[in-house]
């Protein structure tokens, strides 16, 4: 018998505050029509119908969700990162779902998880591994679940959301999450392992299972930050790193069914330096990491190829990316200052290229900066000067 007390009655608690609720967070979030080819915007042209319908569906245990429509995200150069992009109506339903679990689970995480969790961030994260290497902690367990979000067991996932709610209409809509199954290329396939990438609960659900990893590290003793499925163990000594390696490797495999990236996951020091959340954190600096570099560049490439004309309608697109990458990074403690000023010049000799539509030395004397002015483009550099 359980010592907790679980969780009862929740489907009672599906309103039609809660569903509206529900659909301005799914269109807040936007996002592509499912494989219905239902928009948002045609979803909310018969928006109470469609809430009264879907709520009735899923107060009486009929809501079958849609399969998931497949889309293929550059990961690298090689590889691509699976999306599985629910229908809206299905997207509804499992903010309803996230909204009823999320209050329950939400106390019972662990201090350090801050990944999808209200009022916490990525540069929180980052800055209590920060402060844990001010307080002695230099060795670093630098770790890479593989293929978490694809390889999260579903007995796993159930039996853990179970623990603590026992509402069994919501248990059978989670279930049903989970084996919607994926089109992929006019073809059904069913899911019997993982949960989408794309899915709206999947990061609670992958927070609810990690959950039991942050409190065995806790409970052995380990300082860590976690963000979902990236993390790092932070030790005072090599021999110390070492072990808490061999002790994740045992949680992860004996508990939730999960194997470390053996390419991924290593041991190293804040000395030497380690990638976390886009940054590279060393004793030295804490800058843009090289894959966050070359990301940012690739889409600035695709704005300005030659083809294009430099007007301020196309300037106004390259500062959305500049402004974005600008204010992620910008941070106080980041020390990459020079890397954006590199970025800012090689901007304006991308711009010049498309003007001229031709590469030379010379450019930046028939184009002077203050057109750049003119046309309102953005200075990564200047976030930093801008920053408290």
């Amino acid at each position: 018998m359980s010592k907790f007390i679980k969780a009862h009655s929740l489907t009672g608690r599906i309103t039609d505050g809660l569903m509206l609720d529900s659909f301005k967070a799914v269109k807040r979030n936007r996002g592509a029509a499912g494989i219905d080819k239902v928009s948002i915007t045609m979803f909310e042209a018969n928006l109470a119908d469609n809430l009264r319908a879907l709520m009735r569906d899923l107060k009486s245990g009929s809501f079958q969700p849609h399969p998931l429509r497949r889309h293929l995200i550059p990961k690298n150069e090689t590889e691509f990162r699976p999306l599985g992009i629910p229908a809206v109506r299905d997207r509804v339903a499992q903010e309803v779902v996230r909204r009823l679990l999320n209050p329950i689970f939400e106390p019972l995480f662990h201090p350090s998880s801050y990944g999808f969790r209200h009022k916490r961030n990525c540069h929180m994260a980052v800055e209590a591994a920060l402060k844990l290497h001010d307080e002695g902690f230099g060795d670093v367990v630098d770790a890479d679940i593989k293929g978490f979000f694809d390889n999260l067991s579903h007995p796993i996932i159930m039996q853990s959301v179970a623990e603590r709610v026992a509402d069994g209409n919501i248990l059978r809509l989670v279930e049903k999450f989970l084996t919607s199954g994926v089109m992929d290329n006019g073809v059904f396939k069913p899911t019997s392992v993982g949960t989408p990438q794309g899915g709206v609960i999947s990061p609670l659900l992958a927070n609810i299972v990690l959950n039991y990893l942050d409190w065995q590290l806790d409970h052995a003793g380990y300082r860590f930050v976690r963000y979902a499925d990236d993390f790092v163990v932070l030790c005072q000594t090599p021999g110390q790193a070492k072990e808490a390696l061999a002790f994740v490797q045992q949680v992860l495999e004996q508990r939730l069914k999960l194997h470390l990236s053996p390419e991924k996951t290593k041991v190293t020091s804040y000395g030497k330096g380690y990638s976390f959340l886009g940054f590279v954190l060393s004793s030295r600096s804490r800058r843009m990491r090289p894959k966050s570099v070359k990301k940012f560049k690739d889409k600035v490439r695709e704005l300005t190829c030659r083809k294009l004309n430099l007007d301020k309608a196309q300037v106004d697109k390259l500062n959305r990316v500049i402004r974005g990458t600008a204010r992620y990074f910008a941070t106080r403690f980041f020390t990459g200052r020079t890397t954006f000023n590199r970025l800012d010049c090689w901007i304006r000799m991308r711009l010049r290229c498309m003007k001229t539509k031709s590469k030379s030395r010379c450019h930046h004397l028939k184009l002077h900066n203050k057109v750049f002015d003119r046309l309102g483009l953005i200075r990564l550099e200047s976030f930093c000067a801008a920053r408290p």
